[in-house]
Formats: C-alpha cells, structure tokens, sequence
C-alpha cells in the first residue's frame, strides 16, 4: 500500500466534524484539545489558501478516544489531563508539583532509592565490621 503524496487525503481520514460526531463530542471541543497538545500531531500539508483542513485517520480517532476516556474516568478537564502530560515529561515541573504535595501534607516525601539502601547497609556493615576488629585490639602481622 503506498502512502498518499503530499497534499492528497487518505480515503480513511474524516474531516472534524465527522470526527467530533463519531467521538461524540464538538468540533470546538476538538480543536480546543489540539490547542492544549491532547491531539495527535498532523502530517498532512496545508490545503486551501494555506489553511490546514485537519483531516483525522482511525488510529488519531482511537488516541482521541483513549483521552477523552481518561479524562471521563478520573473526571478531569482537557486542561488537567494537559498538565499531566506536562509533568511526565518535564521533570522539573513534577519535582516542583510533588514538593508542593508535600508542604501540603498530601504527599510523603520519595522513599530512599534502592541505591542509597544499599550505600547505607554498606555502611553499616563497614562500621560493624570496624568495632569488631576494635574489640578485639591492634592486629599483629
């Protein structure tokens, strides 16, 4: 199957209207998703007088949906969901938003990382192992 030429629509692809209907939402709902970065990106070229009529394939539909799904299930805005995503991928914005939880009370904060466990039992093996030989006075070689 060869892919459409720059410029040319996929037969599968529907306009936003007939998106918004199969998703069961609004076209304005649609675009305001876009504008918060909930859709995905669109490869197609600019049709028209340099306007871009976005066009949407069943796999964007079934991304669409999923988002809608999450926001539905948790009972968040797109704008929330938006931030979400935000905070996955930019780990100064979760570290700000977790050290937030935590003066709140909401948030315990971070458990020590299994490579500090095993620093700290190092450690104190090392320190057992010092006051023993101690007890036991200078060694003689």
């Amino acid at each position: 199957m060869s892919s459409p030429s720059p410029g040319r629509r996929r037969a599968d692809a529907v306009p936003i209207s007939e998106a918004a209907e199969a998703l069961g939402t609004s076209p304005r709902s649609l675009r305001y998703r876009e504008a918060l970065g909930l859709l995905p990106a669109t490869k197609e070229q600019p049709t028209g007088r340099g306007h871009r009529h976005r066009r949407f394939s069943p796999d964007d539909l079934g991304t669409i949906a999923a988002g809608l799904e999450l926001e539905r299930g948790y009972d968040i805005t797109p704008a929330a969901l938006a931030f979400a995503l935000r905070m996955l991928a930019e780990p100064e914005t979760l570290a700000r938003v977790r050290a937030y939880g935590e003066r709140l009370g909401r948030l315990a904060p971070p458990r020590a990382r299994a490579m500090d466990f095993e620093k700290r039992k190092a450690l104190r093996l090392l320190q057992a192992k010092g006051q023993t030989a101690d007890a036991r006075g200078p060694e003689r070689h």
